[in-house]
């Protein structure tokens, strides 16, 4: 196989990206969308100078490989004064609509919106985004501030009277882990989609391209918010990509009905630069993949799920009141793991370490042309089971295709924890009251070997004299034990990272839509946040298991590239036979042909394969093979 030099491969990548650009030009997010987020350098304190520094390096050397957003992430319109935090109360800049505008000290040239901004980023070749969150600001609901009618040009008004935000506001359905900073708003009303519509024309105004729309989806999600900012979306005359985030429990089921109204959505916690954050990517991708949600239909164009960004490079800490100061701590060989999943799995890219201080390393990783190449054009991206593992011995070797087998002699133990999914899934339907003396149990129906059923003490909400029951008289607090004061939440309380997707949340009982639940009399269990469904999933840890995973996909040209992972704590040879590639790529017959292929991050070229691709590989790391046959 001929290898281009990697100065002429990084110009070809870049020519034929931009010639699929010009090609693809009415189709939205044609394909997985590439840039820069403030996030993971900054977290919530980015100023205008930090930002624009940044935009102009991106620039000159992220845009000649795709990376064309700019974004800048959460709480632009929070004042960095003391006592601000990520979820303080009263630091927000609101205009007298209600709407967010940029805090001016840190954003100087703003004037009350991003406007001088985003024709600073658009100048530099750059496309510009912001992040959003749900619904109505606290600060906004406080003031009680009056609905911009833009289709009038002044106050919504309707039955004659003037709305305002506490007409809006559904206070009790808060962001569950930013409570005092946002809500949801009431999308039944015509005064609630006038603030909604007011909110994304002014985007529109700005020059804003991409909104990275926070709170609503995975545990926290609000299909009437997305479904309806979907559809402004698609009025607006300014193009503008539309990315939901968190997907915390994000499951295809969930996402089924979401995937066509965005461009891309979040699968995942927030992925932070820890290996069991990387580690736990590996499941949720498989099952997406599977679904054939990769490149599905989305909003006037395609949608991605989105693996979340790459913590890679000169970092801050989530949650953090300050901006970099520290280099990632992955280490090299799970880096390369990190940025050739996400491209097997074609997850948008967005960067998230400081461009101001990138090294060499990282650069070149973020950069390289196979990389790209293969997040952005290839195609039939899947699990790729059919690998073995070999640790120190070649007869401690099994194929992923025979576990199944395997771990019936195998000591299993079970992890059950509760989940959100569609409650159109019928697995939901497994919950059944069982009367107590005192308290009654609502139970899972699974009897999980010699495990207990596992059930949680129902009780009617306890509210303060000063509050009213606005929910319906089915609702209920789910309680973890007899005689506690600690309440069931759909959404956790606190951000979670991708590693702790699988944990439930108790906290002290609220009279918020949180810890709200109703139970139908066909055995399902219904969050009144999210309208979805809890079931309660079952973990199998398998002793024997290799530790290894693999994708495998195609390239424009006949191609194929085959990842091998290795997630063992020791060295690993990997192997695949190209036999069994075509179990998994149909059409290919593999029989009598010569195969020839090269190990991208070692460069390795390893000539003829007769039947075997197989590569020791380090400890968390990974090889990426690319394979021609003829």
């Amino acid at each position: 196989m001929a290898i281009l030099p990697r100065t002429s491969l990084s110009l070809f990548f870049f020519f034929s990206f931009s010639l699929y650009r010009v090609s693809s030009q009415p189709e939205r997010a044609s394909f997985p969308p590439r840039g820069w987020n403030s996030y993971d350098s900054f977290c919530w304190i980015v100023s205008e100078e930090d930002f624009l520094q940044s935009a102009e390096i991106i620039s000159h050397r992220l845009k000649p490989y795709g990376y064309e957003y700019a974004v800048v992430d959460y709480l632009w319109y929070r004042r960095d004064v003391p006592g601000a935090s990520t979820d303080s109360r009263g630091f927000d800049v609101i205009d007298g609509w209600g709407r967010l505008i940029p805090d001016p000290v840190r954003w100087p040239s703003s004037k009350g919106g991003f406007t001088e901004i985003a024709k600073k980023v658009h100048g530099m070749g750059l496309k510009f985004g912001i992040h959003i969150m749900r619904g109505l600001s606290r600060q906004a609901y406080d003031a009680n501030t009056p609905i911009l009618d833009t289709t009038k040009g002044g106050a919504y008004e309707e039955s004659g009277r003037r709305w305002r935000a506490k007409d809006i506001g559904i206070k009790e359905r808060s962001c569950a882990w930013m409570p005092h900073g946002f809500m949801s708003v009431n999308t039944k009303l015509g005064a609630g989609r006038a603030f909604l519509r007011s909110l994304y024309e002014q985007y529109a105004e700005w020059g804003v391209d991409f909104v990275k729309h926070d709170c609503v989806f995975g545990d926290d999600l609000d299909v009437d918010e997305i479904t309806f900012v979907s559809e402004v979306l698609q009025k607006l005359d300014r193009p503008m990509l539309y990315s939901l985030s968190p997907g915390t429990s994000a499951s295809p089921t969930i996402a089924k009905d979401i995937s066509g109204l965005v461009n891309m959505y979040r699968v995942t916690g927030d992925d932070w630069d820890t290996w069991g954050d990387v580690a736990a990517h590996f499941d949720v991708a498989r099952d997406f993949a599977a679904a054939n949600k990769i490149g599905a239909k989305g909003l006037l164009g395609r949608s991605w799920p989105d693996l979340d960004m790459l913590p890679l490079g000169w970092l801050t800490d989530p949650g953090s009141n300050r901006g970099p100061y520290r280099m990632c701590n992955l280490n090299l060989d799970e880096q390369k793991t990190q940025m050739t999943l996400w491209a097997m799995v074609r997850s948008p890219l967005m960067f998230g370490g400081d461009v101001r201080k990138l090294d060499e390393t990282t650069y070149s990783l973020i950069t390289n042309p196979f990389v790209l190449e293969i997040n952005s054009f290839s195609m039939n991206n899947m699990e790729f089971p059919y690998v073995t593992g070999t640790k120190g011995s070649i007869h401690k070797t099994m194929a992923l295709s025979q576990l199944s087998r395997k771990c019936l002699k195998e000591v299993v133990s079970r992890t059950r924890f509760l989940g959100l999914t569609s409650c159109n899934n019928p697995k939901v339907n497994g919950w059944l009251v069982e009367a107590l003396d005192d308290l009654d149990q609502i139970c899972w129906k699974e009897n999980v070997r010699s495990h207990e059923p596992l059930c949680l003490y129902k009780r009617k909400p306890l509210l303060a004299s000063d509050e009213q029951l606005i929910y319906n008289q089915g609702e209920l607090h789910l309680l973890a034990s007899d005689g506690m004061e600690f309440c069931l939440d759909a959404s956790s309380r606190q951000k979670r990272t991708s590693k702790e997707l699988k944990s439930s949340s108790f906290s002290p009982c609220r009279s918020d839509a949180n810890q709200m639940w109703e139970l139908n009399n066909n055995g399902s269990l219904i969050s009144s946040y999210s309208g979805l469904c809890a079931t309660v999933n079952s973990i199998d840890a398998k002793v024997g298991n290799s530790g290894v995973r693999s994708w495998i996909a195609t390239g424009r040209k006949g191609e194929i590239y085959v990842a091998l992972f290795n997630l063992n704590s020791v060295k690993t040879v990997i192997s695949a036979k190209t036999s069994d590639m075509a179990k998994v790529l149909p059409g290919r017959n593999f029989n009598g042909t010569s195969c020839h292929g090269r190990e991208v991050w070692s460069g390795k070229d390893f000539g003829k394969i007769e039947d075997l691709i197989s590569m020791e590989v380090e400890v968390h790391g990974c090889a990426l093979f690319v394979v021609n046959c003829r």
